[in-house]
């Protein structure tokens, strides 16, 4: 059984200033207790030209959240002006901190993120930044050679840490801008023997050789066992429709994978989070209607997730943001309405369920708020 112990408002939305839209947040719990929050701040959800990613944090469980900070400024990438989009951070141990920053070319403020005509992404690279004392002080963002893929690379979450001591990056592949080319879409991870310094190794956690089913929003989780546990947002793109969330595991740290399954939920979820029992839980936005905020647990590493385990964790008062597709350019318009969702967990030191998400009751106006959640 799964309970709220307790909710609420990591941070508000002030309507019609460079803080309206509150998004796309990332969480961490370190080992004192702290819970770290970024999250990406503008005027509208579709900005690019002066969205911040800005950190606050709570030390008594989220009963408090200290003032917004805004710790990194986007540094100029090849002669171009660009903004940070997100910030995914994962604690390290004691006080170290690494917090993964997703780079997005700002320099033409008239350029939306998305090209509808191609379906190509503005330029983005990705950055990493260190903190030595709970994220009170940050290194400069360095930028990660993510070679063999110079395409641009949308983060999905944050560094990984294996239990053989390797660090594992994620991404997704989208194309460049102008490129009239077919989109192939694969999720990504990287591999770190040093901490950071290099990537030599990577695998790819998911690809349709036919291209039709795309396995976006990759959510990858390191289980109690040592294994990954990867979830997928699931787009048929044949179709123009959602299929339910899709799940694989790979028992040698990325290396190889199994046969990606059908969860037999719908819905875009966060990383699966493993409880003290051996269960699993997945935190996920089922859009089937108004898009509620949810939660299930399994209890046979993934395979199934049972109806009656299901309990909702945050509920809008407003109507379906889901739409008829009929193309790519339907689905990116869609998303780009939606005003509930990306929700991130982390497990605090008992045991319990904190998740972070963005919500509010217009596209543009949108709250980051968390819920920390019990299963006995």
């Amino acid at each position: 059984m799964c309970r709220i112990v307790s909710q609420g408002t990591v941070v508000g939305s002030r309507p019609k200033g460079d803080d309206s839209s509150c998004a796309f947040p990332g969480l961490c719990v370190l080992p004192k207790g702290r819970w770290l929050c970024f999250y990406r701040a503008a005027r509208t959800k579709s900005e690019v030209a002066v969205q911040t990613t800005r950190l606050t944090w709570s030390d008594d469980e989220g009963k408090s959240w200290s003032s917004s900070t805004e710790p990194f400024i986007a540094p100029n990438l090849a002669g171009k002006a660009g903004r940070f989009r997100a910030g995914q951070p994962a604690s390290l141990g004691a006080n170290r901190v690494v917090t993964v920053l997703y780079w997005v070319d700002a320099s033409d403020p008239n350029l939306p993120f998305f090209n509808e005509q191609t379906q190509g992404l503005l330029d983005s690279k990705i950055m990493l930044s260190f903190s030595e004392d709970n994220g009170e002080t940050w290194s400069s963002p360095c930028l990660v050679d993510t070679s063999p893929f110079h395409q641009p690379t949308p983060i999905t979450g944050p560094i990984l840490l294996l239990p053989d001591g390797r660090w594992i990056l994620q991404f997704e592949l989208n194309k460049p801008y102008d490129d009239l080319s077919e989109w192939r879409h694969s999720s990504v991870l990287m591999f770190s023997r040093d901490e950071g310094k290099s990537w030599p190794e990577h695998a790819i956690a998911s690809h349709d050789p036919a291209n039709r089913i795309f396995y976006w929003d990759q959510r990858p989780s390191v289980l109690s066992d040592g294994a990954l546990f990867d979830l997928f947002w699931t787009y048929d793109n044949a179709n123009g429709s959602y299929l339910n969330i899709h799940a694989r595991t790979s028992r040698d740290g990325g290396r190889t994978w199994s046969e990606i399954w059908d969860t037999g939920v719908s819905g875009q979820p966060a990383p699966a989070v493993p409880l003290r029992d051996g269960r699993l839980a997945m935190v996920y936005v089922d859009r089937t209607a108004e898009p509620i905020i949810k939660m299930r647990t399994s209890s046979d590493k993934g395979r199934s997730w049972p109806a009656g385990t299901e309990m909702v964790v945050y509920r809008e008062e407003t109507v379906s943001q889901t739409v008829r597709k009929h193309s790519m350019q339907d689905a990116w318009s869609e998303m780009g309405k939606f005003s509930i969702g990306l929700p991130a967990t982390a497990r605090t030191a008992g045991g319990d369920i904190v998740t972070v998400f963005y919500a509010g009751p217009a596209t543009d106006q949108t709250d980051v708020k968390y819920c920390r959640i019990r299963c006995s």
